[in-house]
């Protein structure tokens, strides 16, 4: 298994956005005066890679076609207009740089976006069972994919609080748990474009014996979080045929049971760790959780109790995230509080 390793940097000049995208040469050029002001997360899993940049005047990018590796952008704010090659991008828009492909942008003001990086070989393992996603031919022509505004609002704001949560010092990964932001990353840069495809008429398996194959696969991962995708690529199903079998079965989709997975497997991680060598935070991260307020709730609804109960009774006294009020767990302090944890 990979580790996720984070790296940020404040930028003082346009030159260092020539790594705007980790691992791909790009050449930029200041358009508008101004003071240059940046910032740059690069998050990477194995060959996988996501780049995070902000900026604050207009740029002229431009990447010559050597570079092998697909490349998906969305721009997450603009101040200004914002064109790549002749499309012009509104924020939440996902544009597809194909292997080997020409590219050119132009930003006219203070701009942000989220760029991810990977082998076109890998879009079949990663999409399987999503019938155009997981053809890699589909990946090889340019394109710019527009938001439904609902779902690029809720994209824009999810990878803002993964990348915030993965970037903070205290938030160590797990490499067990390092696939799962890869895969939660992955399908937040792409929801634009799975909501764009129609539905497809697939043959479907047997709702019980679908579900029991799921069931038997995230048991025989162990406590490690399991990213719906990866039920979908190991049943060679896609999300709405899985969504059918499990509400068919269980009366509840993938997501909801996944989740509720993860909840069980934090309950026996409380019981049986020791508060001197790790926190309720760290916890809940190495199982898929982002908000802590929120994380609470859902524990809190699924066991009746709160996750510092559960940390306190093999060590009373001894749990290190506080109580919330009941109010405190349907407010929040900053947008990026309110975001849903990925599933």
């Amino acid at each position: 298994m990979d580790d996720l390793t984070v790296s940020t940097s404040r930028v003082d000049g346009f030159e260092g956005f020539r790594d705007a995208v980790h691992g791909s040469h790009v050449d930029v050029m200041q358009l508008q005066p101004g003071r240059f002001r940046g910032l740059l997360t690069h998050i990477g899993v194995g060959d996988f890679s996501l780049s995070v940049g902000s900026f604050s005047v207009g740029l002229r990018t431009q990447r010559t076609s050597s570079d092998p590796k697909l490349i998906v952008g969305m721009l997450l704010h603009a101040e200004n207009r914002v064109t790549h090659w002749s499309y012009d991008m509104d924020p939440g828009d996902v544009l597809v740089i194909p292997p080997s492909i020409d590219h050119d942008g132009r930003f006219h003001g203070a701009s942000s976006y989220a760029a991810l990086r990977l082998d076109l070989a890998d879009v079949a393992g990663v999409f399987q069972g999503e019938s155009w996603m997981n053809d890699p031919a589909n990946w090889r022509r340019r394109n710019r994919y527009r938001a439904d505004p609902r779902v690029g609002a809720e994209a824009v704001t999810k990878l803002r609080a993964i990348v915030s949560r993965l970037s903070d010092p205290d938030g160590r990964v797990s490499p067990e748990a390092a696939d799962f932001w890869r895969r939660a990353i992955i399908d937040v840069v792409t929801a634009t474009v799975m909501h764009s495809q129609p539905p497809t008429t697939e043959p479907v398996p047997s709702a019980i014996r679908l579900t029991r194959n799921a069931e038997h696969y995230i048991e025989a991962a162990g406590p490690r979080p399991v990213h719906v995708s990866e039920i979908c690529a190991e049943c060679g199903v896609s999300r709405r045929s899985l969504h059918r079998a499990f509400d068919e079965v269980l009366g509840i989709g993938p997501v909801t049971f996944l989740q509720r997975k993860r909840l069980c497997d934090i309950h026996s991680a409380l019981r049986d760790c020791d508060p001197a060598t790790t926190t309720i935070a760290e916890i809940a991260l190495q199982h898929g959780f982002l908000n802590l307020g929120r994380f609470s709730g859902y524990y809190r609804a699924l066991f009746d109790e709160y996750p510092s109960e559960t940390f306190g009774k093999r060590y009373p006294g001894r749990g290190r995230l506080r109580r919330p009020e009941p109010a405190a767990i349907s407010t929040a302090a900053s947008p990026a509080s309110r975001s849903t944890s990925p599933h």
